[in-house]
């Protein structure tokens, strides 16, 4: 065959009816070539005066000039300085492009000063409880203050602390979402408390893929509860980026939350702090459920996974079992400080409906029931949890003209109003476009992309639009008598929030108040329902579990299955429930 070596072999065999020899030549195939793995990419390197630039370029958005380097997972740019073109990519400091940009020159470019902050006493004390644990050896702190207590500057004060003691540089802040608020959030926070001469890189859960193959000194994951499971691909991003894999060779983690998981199944990036309490290697807690039952506690396996049980006087008992293995150390590897302004006030407030709207109320509600009925005969957990979803959408959307009307009372009355939907086109859209249509401002945080969520938040903390309409459960802040960038304070107008639907889980409940019942600024919060509907039921449940025992795993638990047992989605996993 023209252009291919060809590998050739000779057999013989005996004719049966002649007895001559015939020999025959065969043609084997070419064994194909082995792969050969690709180099990996050079350097880009700056010639004399030059720099290499990093930029954060949004996606699909055009970069004249500058290249795409998938090693790096940004796009790279080498000159003196940057083009006009170019300008508006500039990342600001401390975030993942402007780390790698220092990694890749000889010097760091300088830093604007930042707007000084105070730390307050809860922070520096907090602060002092960290060091103490990375100074016993411990590998992962839990920082648990209630939201307004200050995790943040107590979290930036631990790290420069920590690494000085531990001889490191290089700190990694994992932040919740929206990128656009979490991220200048804590930039502004490092500038404040004063980076520490280290090197700070600032990115989200949903970018964690980039920066897992760097390593770091100190771990900071915000909102801690977001790698609370062990199947996705965040999960394997955290264990290299937080070492959860490695017995060696690890950075100290400070993982902070005000409401850790459901259940103590999902603390599973605690394992390591778990492990050395126990002086068992970390291998053998790779499996928390399974090793949280060799230990005695009342879990079990079963349709959708590890339970926890529901003896509620057992399960008390493991969960502050649990809680003793972090706090009854010395030092301890946890702290958890409730706000001195005290706990939020969460109320009920029934929605009277009109005859059409009880009638087409009814209507949904006994089609959900058939539909989830066959779904739950047949297991078919999608056609189930399709089935509550629609239920949840129609129910609100009949009550949207209640809420708009409620709000529009509460500007009258001079207050700001925060209000938590969780679905766009049968809750935030609806009300939004409402309060419009009556010469409310409202400022949007929700729907990707839809909106620019920093200066919509800014739109509300300086009373520009005295309604804020946002999904987001946490890692927002809404309170009155905030600084805001550039040293002006939000507005002093006090803050009500209102839930347009009563959240399944107290654990996402808890968060969201915590965006305007927070430093020092009380806020009360009530929880809109149908009255004489399912929805009161469940609305009872959430007020009832918040008021006796706020965020506490065990309670959650015990919560979201009362509410099953109400939507007969018993049979679903928790999940269905919660996201």
């Amino acid at each position: 065959m023209p252009g291919r070596r060809r590998r050739t072999a000779r057999s013989t065999s005996r004719s049966r009816s002649t007895g001559t020899t015939r020999t025959t030549t065969t043609t084997r195939p070419e064994a194909p070539a082995r792969r050969t793995a690709k180099p990996a990419p050079e350097r880009p390197v700056a010639g004399p005066g030059e720099r290499v630039w990093v930029l954060a370029v949004p996606f699909r958005a055009p970069a004249p000039g500058a290249q795409w380097r998938p090693d790096l997972q940004a796009h790279v740019w080498v000159g003196r300085e940057l083009p006009p073109e170019l300008a508006a990519y500039d990342p600001p400091p401390y975030t993942f492009e402007r780390f790698l940009e220092d990694e890749l020159n000889d010097t760091p470019r300088p830093l604007p000063p930042g707007r000084p902050l105070v730390p307050r006493g809860e922070q520096a004390t907090g602060a002092e409880a960290v060091v103490a644990s990375a100074a016993a050896g411990h590998r992962v702190f839990l920082l648990g203050d209630d939201p307004g207590v200050g995790k943040t500057g107590t979290a930036v004060l631990a790290a420069r602390e920590v690494c000085e003691l531990r001889g490191g540089d290089r700190v990694l802040v994992v932040a919740d979402r929206p990128a656009a608020i979490t991220i200048p959030h804590w930039t502004r926070s490092i500038a404040g408390f004063g980076d520490g001469g280290l090197r700070w890189c600032v990115t989200t859960w949903d970018r964690l893929a980039k920066v897992s193959k760097l390593r770091f000194d100190v771990v900071i994951a915000d909102e801690a509860h977001m790698v609370r499971h062990t199947t996705t691909q965040r999960w394997r991003h955290w264990k290299a980026v937080s070492g959860a894999g490695r017995a060696k060779d690890v950075p100290f983690v400070v993982a902070t939350t005000a409401t850790p998981a459901h259940t103590p199944l999902e603390l599973p990036y605690l394992a390591p702090q778990f492990a050395q309490r126990h002086g068992e290697p970390l291998r053998a807690w790779a499996d928390l459920p399974a090793k949280l039952a060799e230990h005695g506690f009342h879990v079990e396996r079963g349709r959708y996974g590890w339970t926890w049980t529901e003896d509620a006087d057992a399960r008390r008992a493991d969960l502050a079992r649990l809680q003793g293995w972090l706090a009854d150390g010395e030092p301890p590897a946890t702290l958890h400080r409730p706000a001195p302004w005290g706990p939020v006030s969460v109320t009920g407030t029934p929605v009277a409906l009109t005859p059409a709207e009880r009638c087409a109320y009814e209507s949904e509600w006994q089609e959900f029931r058939a539909e989830m009925q066959l779904a739950r005969k047949a297991r078919q957990t999608a056609r189930g949890r399709a089935a509550l979803l629609r239920f949840r959408q129609k129910a609100g959307l009949i009550r949207a003209q209640a809420t708009v009307d409620w709000v529009r009372a509460q500007v009258e009355a001079e207050r700001q109003v925060a209000v938590s939907v969780e679905f766009v086109e049968t809750a935030a859209d609806p009300i939004r476009e409402a309060l419009l249509d009556s010469g409310i401002g409202v400022a949007a945080i929700y729907g990707r992309d839809r909106f620019d969520v920093e200066a919509e938040r800014l739109r509300f903390q300086t009373g520009a639009a005295p309604v804020c309409v946002f999904t987001v459960t946490a890692s927002i802040s809404l309170h009155a008598g905030e600084l805001l960038p550039g040293g002006a304070t939000a507005s002093t107008t006090p803050r009500v929030g209102l839930f347009h639907q009563p959240r399944f889980s107290g654990i996402q409940a808890r968060q969201v108040t915590g965006r305007t019942h927070r430093d020092g600024q009380v806020s009360p919060w009530r929880v809109a329902f149908a009255e004489d509907t399912v929805e009161e039921q469940v609305a009872r449940v959430m007020v009832e579990r918040l008021a006796v025992s706020g965020s506490t795993a065990g309670a959650d638990t015990s919560a979201l299955q009362e509410i099953a047992e109400l939507l007969d989605a018993d049979w679903l996993p928790p999940v269905a429930l919660t996201e």
